[in-house]
C-alpha cells in the first residue's frame, strides 16, 4: 500500500498502474483541478507536487507515492494567497474553469519570485514564460498579466479585496462547481457510442452484449428513425456504467451492420455537380441549425447546396449592372477578391456535460447550458412532463461561445440512461468530442465586389458567401452587410453547403466575423486606390452615429497618426497598422424577469439565468446594489436555476440588456413595498437610510418583467429597419419565434490593430490592439474590460491559429486534441487599450447593452489591414499561416 499527502491529509493511492492523478483527486472529492484536455497541454489540472507544478492528467497516481501535494483547495486553505486576491481584484477571469489551474502555477512562480526577487515586478515576458503552459478560452490573460505583476510586487500582501465579480472567491479558490462537478450517490458514467463512418446506413443494431457486461445499468439507441448517420461522430447508442472504463467496454461489445453510403466531405467536394447528396429532401428538416434564429423564410435547394438566400439585398440587378459595366471599363476603384475563412471551433473549456436524476415524477438535469429556461421548457415538451416536475441547474459554465444554447446530446442521452437505469447518470464529452462534434464556426468562401463611385460614395456592393455548415443549415453571412456601409445597391447572397461533416452552430456573433473579414478589406483596398485616409473613408460611407463618435477616436490615437507606409520599411521584421469596424444586433429577450426580496433583512435578486462568464450575477448585484447605497456584496444573487422567474439564454449579447431593465422596475417596487411596511424610518441624518429599513423590513417580494424600451432619439432606428420590408419582418419572426427583439440602436465595434510581421520566417504577432465600443452604460465596467479583451483575444485566434483539420476522404476530424488545435495562450495577448463611449442606447431601461459579440466582429480584418500596411501584400485567407504568408511575399516578388 502506497500513500501520499494531499492538502495535508493523507490519502491512499490505488494499486492500478494505469490510474491517473487527476482521477485520484477528483474521485476524492477534490474537483477544483480540472481535467481539459488530457494531454498535458492546457495546464487545467495542474496541482503541486512536492511544491513543484505538475500536470496532473499525465502523471500516473503511484507517481505521488510519499510526496506531499497540494492542489487549488490547499493554496487557500489558511487563508488567500496573494494571487488569489490579485487574481479577485483584477478580475483575471472569466467562466472560472481554467482558474484553479493558473493559480496554482502563479503561486508557485509567485513564491519563488518574492524568494529570489523580493518585491520587483516581473515583466510580461517573466509572467507569460511562466504560465506558458495554461490557456484560457475566454482570453482573460489581459487581467493575469496584471494580478500576476502585482502579487509578485507585493500589492496583494495585506487584507482580501473587493472583487468585482461577485463568485470570484469561489472561482479562485476551486470551490465553484461545474456540471462535471456533480455527484449524486450511485451515479453512473454515461458514454456514447459514435460513428466512425461519414454516411451509412445502421442496421441489426445489437445492445445485448454491452448490457450483459459487469457493471453496466442501462443501454439506450440514440438513432434517429431513419437509422442513419451522416458526419463520423453521429451518435448511434449510448452506455451507462459504473465507471467510465466498463462503460468504454461496453460501448465496444455493441454489435451492429454498418451499410456505407457515398459521402461527401467540404465545400468544395459538396458543391459539385456529381457530389452525392447529404440530405434527400424529404430528410431536409433533419439539418441542424447554425443560426441563433430560428430560420427564415423557404429556400430552394440544389443537390447539397441550399440557396440562394438574398432576403437582404437593395436593387441587386442594378448592383450586377454597375459592377459588369465597372468591369468592362476597367475602373481602377473597382475591388473584386475572393476571401475564404476557415473552421473555428467553440473549444470551451468546460466539455458539454449533463447529469440526469429522476426522484419519482421530478426530474433533475445539471447541464453546462447557455440557456437554462429554455432547455427546462425543451425537456419538459420533449418528455411530456409539465414544467414543476422538470428543473435545470447551471451553477456554473465553463464557457459556450454558442455552442450550448440548445438541448443537446449529452442531455438527451443523460435522461434517456438516468430513466432506464432507474440511477443518476453523467454523460460529459471527452476532448475529441468536443473539437469534433459538439459545433463550429463555419468555414466560407465569399466573393466580394464593390465599387465606389466617382464622387467618392459607395455606389455598389456585392457579396456572395457559400458557408461550410456540415449536416445543417441557415447560415446568414453575406446578409449582414446590408446594415452597413450604406450604397446606392447591394447584391447579397448566402448559401449553405452541406456535407458529411458534424452541423455548425452559432459562435459569438454567427457569421459577422467573416462578413466583416472580407468587408472591411474591401474598404480599405479602396481607401488606398482612392487615396485616402481608410478612417476618413469610413466616416464618409457609414452615417451611423455610435461609429461617427469611435472613429474620431481612433483616427486621434498615436499609433494611428504616427504609422509608417510599407514602402519605406526593410528588413526582417516590419510592422503595420490596420483598422476595422464591427457592428451587431442590439438583442433583448421578451418575458425576462426578475424578483427581489427582502429575506432576514438582507436582499435576495433571482432569475432563471446562467452566468458562463461573462459576470450576470454581477451585473445584477451593481444594480440592485446602486438602487439602495449598498455593496454589491450585500446582495444575494440566486440564478442557474430553472424555478426561478424566466431569464434570458447567455446569446446574441442580450443578458444584460434583458435582465437590468426588469431589474429596475423591480427596484422601484421594491422601495414602494419597504416605504409602505416599515416599521420604522432611518434616523435623522443617516448616511445609510436604505441599509437601515431593509435591515428592519420584513419578509417582502416583487417581480418585474422586462419592459418595451423608450423612444429612441430621432434618426436611431432597429439596425433590422435599414434593410426595409424584408428586415421588418426578420424582426418580427425573431421575435414571434424566439422571443427576442431587435431593438433601436447598434452596438458597435472600431479596432485599430499594431502587428509585426517576420518576412523570413511568415510569422505575425500582435503588439497593439486599440479597441472602442460603443455599448451604452456599462452595467459592470472591469467586467466589461475582461469581455472586450477575451473577444479580442478569441479573434486574433481566428485571424492567426484557428483552423480545423479533416481527412477529405473519411470525413474524420484530425484536429481532435488541444495538441492540434492551436487556441491562443498568453503569449499571444498584446497589450490592450479599450475606450468604452457609453453614449447611444439612453432610450434602453438602464441604458446597457451586449458586448460579447461586437467586440470581436472587426478584429481578423484589422490583423489582415495592419498587415497590408506592413507588407505591401493582402491575404485573403485565414488563419494567416507562415506558409501563406510567404507565398504571398513571393508571389509579389515574383510580380
Amino acid at each position: 500500500m502506497t500513500t501520499t499527502t494531499i492538502n495535508g491529509r493523507p490519502l491512499v493511492l490505488p494499486d492500478d498502474p494505469d490510474a491517473l492523478l487527476i482521477d485520484v483527486i477528483r474521485d476524492g472529492g477534490l474537483t477544483g483541478t480540472k481535467l481539459v484536455c488530457g494531454s498535458g497541454v492546457c495546464g487545467a489540472c495542474t496541482v503541486l507536487l512536492d511544491g513543484t507544478p505538475v500536470v496532473s492528467c499525465l502523471l500516473p497516481a503511484q507517481a505521488a507515492a510519499d510526496k506531499s501535494l497540494t492542489t487549488i483547495e490547499g493554496v487557500g486553505a489558511a487563508g488567500l494567497h496573494p494571487v488569489q486576491k490579485a487574481f479577485m481584484a483584477h478580475d483575471a477571469l472569466q467562466c472560472g474553469f481554467c482558474t484553479p489551474g493558473f493559480v496554482v502555477e502563479a503561486t508557485a512562480f509567485h513564491d519563488s519570485w518574492r524568494a529570489t526577487k523580493g518585491a520587483a515586478t516581473p515583466s510580461r515576458e517573466e509572467i507569460a514564460a511562466a504560465l506558458s503552459g495554461h490557456l484560457c478560452r475566454c482570453g482573460a490573460y489581459e487581467g493575469i498579466y496584471r494580478a500576476v505583476a502585482e502579487a509578485c510586487s507585493g500589492r496583494f500582501d495585506g487584507n482580501d479585496p473587493i472583487a468585482p465579480r461577485l463568485e470570484a472567491r469561489d472561482k479562485v479558490t476551486g470551490l465553484a462547481r461545474y456540471t462535471v462537478d456533480i455527484h449524486h450517490d450511485g451515479q453512473l458514467e454515461g458514454v456514447i457510442l459514435r460513428a466512425h463512418l461519414a454516411h451509412a446506413r445502421i442496421t441489426g443494431l445489437d445492445l445485448a452484449p454491452a448490457r450483459a457486461i459487469a457493471g453496466v445499468a442501462a443501454v439506450v439507441p440514440l438513432l434517429d428513425d431513419d437509422n442513419m448517420v451522416r458526419f463520423v461522430g453521429a451518435p448511434i447508442a449510448a452506455v451507462a456504467a459504473t465507471d467510465r472504463r466498463t462503460a468504454l467496454k461496453a460501448i465496444a461489445a455493441i454489435s451492429f451492420k454498418p451499410e456505407p453510403l457515398p459521402a461527401v466531405i467540404g465545400l468544395d467536394a459538396a458543391r459539385r455537380d456529381d457530389a452525392p447528396v447529404v440530405f434527400e429532401k424529404k430528410d431536409r428538416k433533419r439539418a441542424g441549425n447554425v443560426s441563433e434564429g430560428a430560420g427564415g423564410a423557404p429556400v430552394s435547394w440544389k443537390g447539397n447546396v441550399r440557396g440562394p438566400s438574398a432576403p437582404f439585398s437593395q436593387k441587386a440587378r442594378q448592383a450586377k449592372s454597375w459592377l459588369d459595366e465597372a468591369r468592362q471599363q476597367r475602373n481602377p476603384l473597382l475591388v473584386e477578391e475572393t476571401f475564404r475563412v476557415s473552421t473555428q471551433q467553440h473549444a470551451s473549456l468546460e466539455p458539454h456535460a449533463a447529469v440526469a436524476r429522476f426522484d419519482g415524477d421530478q426530474l433533475t438535469v445539471h447541464i453546462s447550458t447557455q440557456a437554462i429556461h429554455e432547455s427546462m421548457e425543451k425537456i419538459a415538451k420533449r418528455y411530456g412532463l409539465p414544467h414543476d416536475k422538470v428543473r435545470v441547474i447551471a451553477d456554473h459554465v465553463g464557457g459556450g461561445f454558442g455552442s450550448k444554447g440548445s438541448v443537446g446530446l449529452e442531455t438527451i442521452a443523460a435522461i434517456e440512461l438516468a430513466r432506464a437505469a432507474k440511477a443518476p447518470v453523467r454523460v460529459t464529452f471527452d476532448r475529441e468530442e468536443e473539437l469534433s462534434v459538439a459545433g463550429y464556426r463555419p468555414a466560407a468562401e465569399l466573393k466580394l465586389s464593390l465599387l465606389p463611385s466617382a464622387e467618392g460614395r459607395l455606389k455598389a456592393l456585392s457579396l456572395t458567401a457559400h458557408a461550410d455548415t456540415g449536416a445543417a443549415v441557415n447560415s446568414l453571412i453575406a446578409g449582414l452587410a446590408r446594415l452597413i456601409y450604406p450604397a446606392e445597391a447591394k447584391e447579397l447572397v448566402d448559401f449553405d453547403v452541406l456535407s458529411n461533416l458534424p452541423p455548425g452552430a452559432p459562435f459569438r456573433g454567427p457569421g459577422g466575423p467573416p462578413m466583416s473579414f472580407a468587408l472591411e478589406q474591401a474598404v480599405d483596398e479602396a481607401a488606398l486606390r482612392m487615396k485616402v485616409d481608410p478612417i476618413h473613408l469610413r466616416k464618409l460611407w457609414d452615417s451611423d452615429p455610435n461609429r461617427q463618435r469611435l472613429y474620431d477616436w481612433a483616427a486621434g490615437l498615436d499609433v494611428w497618426k504616427n504609422r509608417k507606409p510599407a514602402v519605406s520599411q526593410t528588413g526582417r521584421y516590419r510592422r503595420g497598422v490596420g483598422v476595422a469596424t464591427g457592428y451587431w444586433l442590439y438583442l433583448w429577450q421578451t418575458g425576462s424577469s426578475v424578483e427581489l426580496a427582502i429575506k432576514g433583512g438582507r436582499i435576495v435578486a433571482s432569475c432563471a439565468v446562467q452566468d458562463i462568464g461573462t459576470g450576470t450575477r454581477s451585473v445584477i448585484a451593481n444594480t440592485v446594489a446602486k438602487a439602495f447605497d449598498l455593496e454589491p456584496q450585500d446582495v444575494e444573487v440566486r440564478i442557474g436555476r430553472s424555478n426561478l422567474p424566466p431569464g434570458p439564454g447567455s446569446g446574441g449579447s442580450r443578458v444584460t440588456a434583458s435582465v437590468v431593465p426588469p431589474t429596475l422596475l423591480a427596484i422601484d417596487k421594491l422601495k414602494a413595498e419597504i416605504r409602505r411596511t416599515a416599521s420604522r424610518t432611518p434616523a435623522p441624518g443617516s448616511n445609510a437610510p436604505w441599509r437601515e429599513m431593509i435591515a428592519a423590513s420584513p419578509d417582502i417580494a416583487v417581480s418585474a418583467r422586462r419592459q418595451e424600451d423608450g423612444k429612441p432619439p430621432r434618426g436611431v432606428r432597429p439596425a433590422l429597419h435599414e434593410a426595409g420590408i424584408m428586415g421588418r419582418v426578420f424582426g418580427w419572426v425573431l421575435r414571434l419565434m424566439n422571443h427576442m427583439v431587435v431593438g433601436a440602436g447598434v452596438p458597435s465595434s472600431v479596432q485599430v490593430m499594431e502587428v509585426e510581421v517576420d518576412t523570413w520566417l511568415g510569422h505575425v504577432r500582435v503588439l497593439n490592439a486599440y479597441t472602442g465600443l460603443a455599448i451604452g452604460k456599462l452595467a459592470a465596467p472591469a467586467l466589461a474590460r475582461s469581455q472586450a479583451a477575451g473577444a479580442v483575444i478569441q479573434g486574433i485566434g481566428y485571424a492567426l491559429y484557428e483552423s480545423r483539420e479533416t481527412d477529405p476522404l473519411s470525413g474524420h476530424i484530425l484536429s481532435g486534441s488541444m495538441e492540434d488545435y492551436r487556441i491562443p495562450g498568453i503569449g499571444d495577448m498584446p497589450k490592450l487599450e479599450v475606450h468604452f463611449d457609453e453614449a447611444g442606447f439612453e432610450h434602453v431601461p438602464g441604458g446597457s447593452v451586449g458586448i460579447g459579440e461586437v467586440a470581436t466582429v472587426p478584429t481578423s480584418p484589422a490583423i489582415a489591414n495592419a498587415i497590408r500596411d506592413a507588407i505591401g501584400v493582402r491575404l485573403t485567407e485565414i488563419p494567416f499561416r507562415p506558409d501563406r504568408l510567404m507565398a504571398a511575399l513571393k508571389g509579389r516578388d515574383a510580380a
